[in-house]
């Protein structure tokens, strides 16, 4: 398997601007046009520009030919070629940046980290901090111990990422036990197969603990741009830095409400938000007067963490803080009480100074893990976590649908699928992104929607395409979507992500002359795949309990990519034990093959029928677009007009183009018409839940 180099431009500076999943999807767009027309002249770019999301709804066709007169008034004619393209769409982007007032939209949340490929200045008091960050909880770990600590004056950081060890290592702390830790290559010199193994399990990874990843790439990584690095790397740390900022492992935050409703409301707020709350509970038992509403300018004079940090730990509490008149001079002071209760000092008295969101975030979640001043009042405790009765299986599809949605790179960041999703809003922007066109936007109300008939308008428009996509609604209206109805609504997101799958696949078939892909179809190919290379595991059914032991998937796992599984490190499946190291052992080979999933190990142990399809049909995905790209040019194959991706990482990022397979596609198309013949059967099961 050899290194992908991906879209090379001759400027250096034009080439820095962009990723390479960006860089694709332009090429694509530039390669698609130059071979419908004649000649591809300047004067033809406003209607191309017009028809991408990253102009939509920001500039017509008329204001984009404006924008381009200024620069190239006497040159409509000329020939475009693919830099002129790329200058031109910068061109056109900047003054969308400044229409926008400077940021490409605002965001629901701390995650949706801003990939812009225009600003690309590097904050060096968040890179220190990272560092720091790095070199304190890292600093013991068996590979990595020999490379830290690391100095954050140079450009070793970037340098020590490029692997892929380290972005494995900080998500497995933000998450315990998201990655295999045996799936990791961590030889002293990695070669380029093995590197991109590495960046793609991290960045598949990345997307299964909640980050936001859309436009970036493993090359991008490999190339260690400062930018984007340090952009996933302080979406990873927040989320560790937060990680105790819910009910279930803080059951003393209810305290922070009074009644039942309020409690509803603080369980469906982002990590961020809640954290909010919580300081400003503390802050207005100190007698502090003001709300603090965000961490960077209701912050930057200190006076609020003076107040809290006294009311935290009397202990060391000192008036000088406040008393003190110098915003710079009180930081100091609020950093030396903050030291005394062993937090770790990752800003400067000028990063508060300066309102820098992202460090007084940090440190605002540190001190809250160090002491949150909460009392074990277990009876009020008790008596909210009633609320909290969903079984482990809904709450483990929460999680599933949610990180799946946020994979798709939708502009709302979905923090609780039962909370934000009831506005009918997120489904509208998945169902536009896994069905283009489906959604007429002049009938979507837009948040923030306070008229509950608003709700209902966008729930029943979800509904309505739904049905025309063929899901099983009966009796199913928009208003049980607003009233929160867990099971339909968890129902309604496994049909969308059903659909996605299929349809992903039915794109690659290239032999399938209209016929839709099953549920059959993909079990058939699985077992077909795995007797060709002489394997002996077959499964029934995707709720066969036989698939428990994981030897299945690890063999189908291998049939498509002969060396992705160390099968030194295969258990036989037999003891709970071992069936879970081998299901933990599944998902990282897979994600680190180029397999976006968001299933748990707990899902294959108990034979999920649902994950389980969605996995074998990764997988296929997967070996289907390697054998695609071997026939065709990648960039080829990127449709994506907004978020800059190609067909993978439009819908769900199943892969992610590093690798090739060994197989003829011919085999594969074989399998697929010989399972039509089959597929009733195995139909009529494995449709039941959807």
């Amino acid at each position: 398997m050899s290194s992908y180099v991906g879209v090379v431009v001759s400027d250096p500076w034009l080439h820095s601007q962009f990723t390479q999943v960006e860089l694709r999807t332009l090429k694509s767009k530039f390669n698609s046009n130059k071979t419908l027309l004649d000649r591809f002249t300047v004067g033809d770019l406003p209607p191309v520009f017009a028809k991408l999301n990253a102009f939509s709804g920001t500039f017509d066709e008329d204001e984009i030919k404006s924008i381009l007169d200024e620069s190239y008034s006497n040159t409509t004619d000329q020939e475009v070629d693919f830099e002129t393209f790329l200058r031109a769409f910068l061109s056109v982007q900047a003054r969308g940046l400044e229409k926008s007032g400077g940021s490409k939209g605002s965001s629901s949340s701390f995650l949706k980290t801003s990939t812009t490929t225009v600003h690309h200045a590097i904050n060096e008091s968040e890179k220190s901090s990272y560092v720091s960050h790095v070199n304190s909880y890292l600093r013991d770990d068996p590979f990595l111990k020999s490379y830290l600590p690391i100095d954050p004056a140079t450009n070793a950081f970037f340098d020590l990422v490029k692997d892929g060890v380290l972005l494995c290592k900080l998500i497995n702390l933000a998450v315990p036990g998201t990655i295999d830790e045996r799936a990791i290559n961590t030889k002293k010199i990695l070669n380029p197969w093995e590197r991109n193994e590495n960046l793609t399990l991290g960045l598949n990874s990345a997307k299964a603990i909640g980050c936001t990843v859309v436009n970036i790439g493993t090359q991008d990584i490999a190339e260690g741009r400062p930018y984007l690095v340090l952009g996933l790397i302080s979406q990873i740390i927040k989320i560790q830095m937060l990680a105790d900022l819910n009910f279930k492992k803080t059951p003393s935050l209810f305290q922070l409400v009074d009644d039942t409703q309020d409690a509803e409301e603080l369980m469906g707020l982002a990590p961020e938000k809640v954290l909010l709350k919580w300081m400003n509970f503390h802050l207005k038992k100190a007698g502090y007067e003001k709300q603090v509403t965000n961490f960077s300018s209701d912050v930057k004079d200190g006076e609020a963490y003076a107040y809290l940090l006294n009311a935290l730990a009397p202990e060391h509490s000192s008036h000088v803080a406040l008393e003190t008149k110098d915003p710079t001079e009180r930081a100091k002071k609020v950093l030396e009480q903050a030291e005394k209760m062993d937090c770790k000092r990752y800003l400067s008295p000028k990063d508060i100074v300066d309102g820098s969101a992202n460090l007084n975030l940090a440190f605002v979640a540190q001190i809250f893990q160090h002491r949150n001043g909460l009392t074990d009042d277990s009876s009020k405790s008790t008596s909210f976590a009633e609320m909290m009765t969903d079984d482990v299986e809904t709450s483990r599809e929460e999680r599933c649908f949610r990180l799946w949605i946020n994979s798709l790179g939708t502009a709302t960041y979905v923090n609780n699928v039962f909370e934000d999703l009831r506005n009918g809003w997120v489904l509208l922007e998945v169902l536009d992104k896994v069905s283009p066109g489906s959604v007429n936007w002049k009938h979507a109300n837009k948040p923030p929607i306070k008229m509950p008939f608003k709700k209902v308008e966008n729930c029943n428009e979800v509904i309505k395409i739904g049905k025309e996509l063929r899901f099983s609604l009966v009796n199913v209206a928009g208003n049980d979507i607003v009233q929160g109805n867990k099971k339909l609504l968890l129902a309604f997101l496994w049909q969308l992500m059903r659909y996605t799958m299929l349809q992903l696949l039915k794109n690659l078939r290239s032999h399938s002359q209209g016929k839709e892909i099953t549920d059959a179809d993909i079990l058939y190919w699985a077992n077909r795949k795995v007797k060709r290379v002489g394997r002996t595991s077959q499964a029934e059914s995707f709720r066969d309990k036989n698939l428990s032991s994981g030897i299945f998937f690890l063999e189908l796992l291998t049939a498509v990519e002969p060396r992705v599984v160390n099968w030194s490190l295969v258990t036989s499946g037999e003891t709970e034990e071992d069936k879970k190291l081998n299901a933990t052992y599944i998902i990282s080979v897979a994600r680190k093959l180029g397999c976006s999933i968001f299933l748990l190990p707990e899902d294959i142990i108990e034979v999920n029928q649902k994950m389980m399809l969605i996995l074998a049909a990764s997988i296929m995905y997967w070996s289907l677009q390697q054998q695609s790209d071997t026939e065709s040019n990648v960039s080829d194959d990127a449709t994506d007009e907004g978020d800059a991706n190609s067909v993978t990482g439009e819908i769900s990022n199943l892969s992610l183009d590093e690798a090739s397979e060994s197989s003829p596609l011919v085999q594969d198309q074989e399998l697929l018409t010989k399972a039509d013949e089959d597929k009733d059967e195995v139909d009529g099961e494995n449709n039941n839940d959807a």
